[in-house]
């Protein structure tokens, strides 16, 4: 057995039911799993086969981000003046010309950049499969990387011809979609504490898939007791669309699709009325906030505190790589909280309440209940950020807050399943260089339309 000791940290914010920040605390990690967590009051082991200190640190669980498309990465900064429906339409072109090795290398970007950010959980939504593209290859990088990963296998069957928004020639038919989730799910989902990889069946959009691919994704995800995710009202024009195909608003119609329930949870839903949070809130169904993305693509601000106050599970996700051209975690975080304030009303989102939509909201948005906490038996996934540096100089009287409020830090430390991954600031599971290298050369090969 193995054994991690942390010990004198300076502030441990737990986010367990009791919602504990201890002072000079220590952490015990055996193995996958966290083993004793104590502070000043309480003895920490004598030994360990690695112990750390963490003397100028805070400490809490690792980031979940439940929504992405890391693939994106390589084309950032596209289509600067659109909105939502402008800029895929400027984007599916370059898309369309992806192959495997251009995923492969994207995704390993998209992870370094999260995990140096304290990301230790991921859900990419990939959606886009052409030419060679499958969906291992993220999960390929999701093992070289080290990350807890929930792979969801995206899908586009409504092409413009029938009209959809793609262009026909990204989309996939609905048969083989559904052979191809089902064998993604029997190859690779984990269902078991502590898994490292979870499949989820992941239509894109109502405006990108047809309501039977809705019903029969729906099916072949319970049969499996699998996650369900799509997006979901992100822009009037998305609000407009519901209205005029399915003569119903985005809420009524995944309700009558069965997409409602803890086992679902929906990106974005900027333009949920209140009838419609109710609705989520009674059902257990789960939000991804994206505040970055959809400030970037003048979508709006998601009504969260409205979304809160109804206990409606909210996690927070950095959405596509090319629509918040970023991938900082806690950096969105501190969006979350900016967004919730700016539409009038300072206390719109607390500095720890936008922690815990980053922690154990995200868990409980992809229906884990083994993480987004620190506490014994839960998934040994830990990050620590500095508290000695320049941006979080004059704001040590409240280290927590200080996180959120304060300039967005890269992680210092950051262990996921008991394994460390950043250290000193440092990736230790690649050579960053060669992996920004190498995205950057396919990228510009992909945005010339040269083959590599």
């Amino acid at each position: 057995m193995s054994t991690i000791l942390l010990k004198n940290i300076r502030c441990l914010a737990t986010m367990d039911d009791e919602r504990r920040e201890l002072q000079g605390a220590w952490l015990l990690i055996q193995d996958r799993v966290i083993a004793s967590v104590g502070s000043d009051a309480d003895a920490p082991p004598e030994s360990a086969d690695r112990v750390i200190d963490l003397s100028n640190h805070i400490v809490l669980p690792g980031l979940v981000n439940t929504h992405h498309h890391m693939f994106q990465s390589l084309t950032r900064v596209m289509a600067q003046q659109e909105d939502l429906f402008g800029w895929l339409r400027a984007c599916y072109p370059l898309w369309a010309r992806m192959r495997s090795e251009h995923v492969y290398a994207a995704t390993r970007l998209a992870m370094a950049e999260l995990l140096l950010s304290g990301c230790t959980t991921a859900s990419d939504h990939h959606y886009v499969f052409p030419n060679d593209v499958s969906l291992e290859d993220e999960i390929r990088a999701a093992q070289d990387m080290g990350i807890r990963f929930h792979a969801a296998r995206g899908s586009m069957s409504l092409g413009e011809a029938q009209g959809g928004l793609p262009p026909d020639r990204l989309v996939e038919r609905e048969a083989d979609i559904l052979r191809d989730t089902q064998r993604l799910i029997e190859s690779w989902h984990d269902p078991e504490p502590q898994a490292m990889l979870r499949i989820v069946v992941a239509p894109c959009s109502p405006f990108s898939v047809t309501v039977d691919l809705m019903r029969d994704s729906a099916a072949l995800a319970r049969a499996y007791s699998l996650q369900m995710h799509t997006h979901l009202a992100e822009t009037d024009a998305d609000v407009a669309y519901s209205v005029e195909r399915f003569g119903m608003r985005p809420g009524d119609y995944v309700e009558d699709m069965g997409w409602i329930g803890e086992d679902v949870w929906h990106a974005h839903c900027v333009k949920l009325n209140a009838e419609e949070i109710a609705l989520f809130g009674r059902s257990g169904t789960g939000v991804c906030h994206c505040p970055s993305s959809n400030m970037r693509l003048a979508s709006g601000i998601a009504p969260i505190r409205q979304m809160l106050d109804q206990r409606v599970n909210v996690g927070l996700g950095v959405d596509g790589s090319a629509s918040n051209d970023s991938g900082h975690l806690l950096g969105e975080a501190r969006q979350a909280l900016l967004a919730a304030r700016a539409q009038g009303d300072p206390a719109g989102m607390s500095a720890r309440e936008a922690l815990q939509i980053a922690t154990r909201g995200g868990a409980a948005v992809l229906g884990r209940d083994d993480i987004g906490q620190i506490k014994p038996g839960m998934s040994a996934d830990v990050i620590a950020f500095r508290l000695d540096g320049l941006g979080l100089a004059g704001a040590l009287s409240d280290p927590v807050a200080a996180l959120v409020f304060c300039q967005p830090l890269a992680v210092e430390l950051s262990i996921i399943n008991g394994v460390i991954v950043v250290e000193d600031g440092n990736l230790l599971v690649a050579d960053l260089r060669q992996v920004i290298e190498k995205h950057n050369q396919l990228s510009a090969q992909l945005l010339r339309g040269e083959r590599s």
